[in-house]
């Protein structure tokens, strides 16, 4: 199993850790950073392991206000610039068309998207490359107000529903399975319930024929449980991306790379399975 990406088809045999790259103001967790600071954070994350660069110019906590398109082209494309020169799969973390066209017209590996291509012409840029990965991931409504419906009769089953359609939408439009990657949406309109209840239930997302990326580092969930503010989640946080791969995630979206990276070094040495079915 591998993901087909712009320049690189990455191997899925084993778990693959995205490290992730804010360069925004106000990201709930590590907010704060410019373009060059980024960068060198970036490269921090490489040597602690990262498979995988994730960067994103906009917040999607929760309760986050949009960020205008021509300030997220202005955050991300100078990071995305010198990203693509170190030699690992970069990912821009956008839900906007003209953001993903930008980043891939500079040669970004993957588009990883909150919204699952919902927005106008994201499924046609998406389908116009010849080769990007894509992380089609279910949110209800948007940061700014996505915790205020939490309700689902069967949260597993409505989010493989979501997928399931926004994939065969892709696959209409000319997008070739090993392309694609599904988040269950850990935090985005959710409960504390409802996100552990995603773990098992990732199960019935692979059965749709995709990789699962699993992004539950630092969040809410692990703070309910763990009584822990956010920058002392690290532990929960970890423990968190080793029980999604347990239950069969291939792609672990992380702040602390170096201490996850650990982790699964153990865990692999251990000789423990992930999920089959």
């Amino acid at each position: 199993m591998y993901w087909k990406t712009t320049r690189f088809e990455i191997p899925l045999d084993a778990p693959r850790v995205m490290g992730i790259v804010n360069v925004t103001p106000d990201s709930f967790s590590d907010g704060g950073r410019g373009a060059r600071e980024a960068i060198a954070h970036a490269e921090a994350l490489l040597r602690d392991g990262a498979h995988i660069l994730d960067i994103g110019g906009e917040s999607s906590r929760p309760g986050a206000a949009p960020v205008g398109l021509e300030e997220e082209l202005a955050r991300v494309l100078p990071v995305l610039r010198e990203a693509l020169r170190l030699g690992v799969p970069v990912s821009v973390d956008t839900y906007k068309a003209e953001v993903m066209r930008a980043a891939l017209d500079l040669g970004v590996d993957i588009i990883n998207d909150i919204a699952a291509l919902r927005a106008t012409g994201a499924v046609e840029v998406v389908a116009s490359h010849p080769a990007c990965g894509v992380c089609l991931m279910h949110m209800r409504g948007e940061p700014r107000s996505m915790q205020q419906d939490t309700h689902y009769d069967d949260v597993v089953g409505e989010v493989r529903s979501f997928l399931a359609q926004r994939c065969d939408l892709l696959r209409a439009a000319g997008v070739a399975p090993a392309r694609i990657v599904l988040d269950p949406g850990i935090g985005f309109g959710k409960s504390v319930a409802d996100n552990f209840a995603l773990l098992p239930g990732q199960g019935a997302l692979r059965g749709l024929g995709f990789p699962v990326l699993a992004g539950w580092s630092r969040k809410s969930a692990i703070g309910s449980v763990t009584g822990r503010a956010t920058e002392e989640r690290m532990v929960g946080s970890v423990a968190a991306a080793l029980a999604a791969v347990q239950y069969g995630a291939r792609v672990i979206r992380v702040h602390d790379v170096a201490a996850t990276v650990d982790a699964l070094a153990v865990w692999q040495a251990a000789g423990l399975p992930a999920a089959t079915a």
